[in-house]
């Protein structure tokens, strides 16, 4: 079994056999690529035969000691490109950790380190996941590595990248890989007390473009393929909330049955960098989102992102990020029609299938914010604090709205967490600067945004039972 694996590492080869007969013994349950489901029945006690892993001549770990890993992940350690990283002292320096960035690497395992480890590359991440399991460690938690393309993202963040490639996520997004990253993220998320839900672990594609001129061109990784259902199940907090039509006002959690959700996407050459796609071609997967309409019928165009498309429609090309609702994300409801929802998004109304609410759990204790006045409010993609307030010999980051993006008034938008101060970081220096005005972070459409806690006022989504004073 632990050849089978095709590790190259004794530790990683071991914890591989330990999860197919931890599987043997609990059993389970998958859905192929093609749609076929198949069922492994819980079997006997197995008792695996460590000694023999011995005769494989695998090489052991030497750095395992200098990584931050839990016990049943296979860990190394290879030091990531300097100029991806800056050296910090996160969090006792007052730099909170409070998001995990699932990404693909867009290569391989053995290249994506090699080109990570590489001293001219100027990006980096935390950890690197094998489709075996296995796990590289290449900048250590304490620092800031450039994984996110936003700097107030990297700021607060820890990056996983994943091997793989997005436009054939399933067929890489391995079991091992699945349970092994679980496994890392529980253990990150005990040791910075990050909440184990939709908000604090993320997707590349769901972080923020800094700037108005960078949205567009922001990574779309891990993609459609990605199991968040599975993963969130696995990090044992699944996407949760009240099965039931949806209605005006309320919140819901994205959660299609990835096992069910057949979307047809168009896969284009540069979409797959394996060389495998010569042509431009449809072809349906199995995804983790639901198409969003701009009126509620299949027939209706796709929405389309303000970045990408500007008033144009939306396509189903595999990297149009901005047409798609996610499974664990979580939005206003609108309206409803039929088997049709509608959410606030990307400061328009626009639409899903949802029959019976077949899509959606109704979420309720979500933190609601709106504009506080008459105007429309800017979302921005960043958290600095104010030019005034850094001091003499510190440059200021720059913080601008995004001026393709507005929150309208009437319209309402979910919070993924408390408003936080805005801050920025001076690796030369070590020194941290707090401004003195808040920021929330919300679900603005595919991605997250950041609003002043200044300009909106905050609600609680509560049962309807709970405010009809009975």
């Amino acid at each position: 079994m632990a050849r089978y694996s095709q590790a190259k590492q004794k530790q990683a080869a071991a914890s591989f056999a330990d999860r197919v007969f931890r599987t043997i013994r609990s059993g389970a349950s998958a859905t192929t690529q093609d749609g076929q489901r198949v069922r492994l029945a819980a079997g006997p006690t197995v008792n695996p035969a460590r000694e023999q892993i011995n005769s494989l001549h695998l090489t052991s770990s030497s750095t395992a000691a200098a990584t931050e890993c839990p016990t049943t992940v296979a860990c190394t350690f290879v030091a990531g490109s300097p100029v991806g990283r800056q050296v910090a002292d996160r969090p006792t320096n007052g730099i909170r950790i409070d998001t995990i960035v699932i990404h693909d690497l867009e290569s391989t395992y053995d290249a994506g380190v090699a080109g990570l480890a590489n001293p001219a590359n100027p990006g980096a991440t935390h950890y690197v996941m094998s489709s075996t399991g296995a796990v590289t460690q290449m900048v250590t938690t304490k620092d800031i590595a450039f994984h996110a393309g936003n700097y107030s993202t990297n700021l607060h963040s820890i990056g996983i990248e994943h091997e793989g490639y997005a436009a054939h996520g399933a067929a890489w997004y391995s079991e091992a890989q699945y349970q092994s990253t679980a496994d890392l993220v529980k253990y990150l998320a005990d040791r910075f007390d990050i909440p184990l839900d939709r908000q604090h672990v993320i997707g590349h594609d769901n972080v923020a473009g800094p700037n108005s001129a960078l949205v567009s061109g922001m990574h779309w990784d891990p993609g459609y393929a990605w199991d968040w259902n599975r993963f969130m199940s696995l990090l044992d907090a699944p996407v949760s909330g009240v099965s039931e039509v949806p209605q005006p006002g309320s919140v819901v959690s994205i959660k299609p049955s990835f096992a069910d959700n057949v979307q047809t996407l168009q896969i284009c050459p540069s979409d797959d960098p394996t060389g495998q796609t010569t042509a431009c071609t449809e072809q349906q997967h199995l995804t983790n989102f639901v198409y969003l309409h701009t009126a509620p019928s299949q027939a209706a165009p796709l929405f389309g992102d303000q970045a990408i498309h500007g008033t144009a429609p939306g396509t189903g090309r595999v990297n149009d990020w901005g047409s798609t609702a996610q499974a664990g994300q979580q939005f206003v409801v609108a309206d409803v029609q039929d088997d049709w929802t509608a959410i606030w998004f990307s400061g328009a109304k626009v639409w899903f299938y949802n029959p019976g609410g077949a899509n959606t759990r109704t979420s309720y204790g979500v933190k609601i914010i709106k504009p506080a006045g008459t105007a429309p409010v800017s979302p921005y993609g960043s958290s600095y604090p104010d030019k005034a307030e850094y001091p003499a010999g510190l440059g200021a980051s720059t913080q601008a709205p995004l001026n393709m993006y507005a929150i309208p008034t009437g319209q309402a938008y979910v919070a993924t967490r408390e408003a936080a101060a805005t801050d920025d970081y001076f690796p030369t220096s070590g020194a941290v600067l707090i401004g003195g005005k808040k920021m929330y972070t919300i679900q603005y459409n595919h991605r997250v945004a950041l609003v002043y806690a200044n300009d909106v006022t905050a609600t609680t989504a509560v049962h309807h039972w709970e405010n009809d004073g009975n």
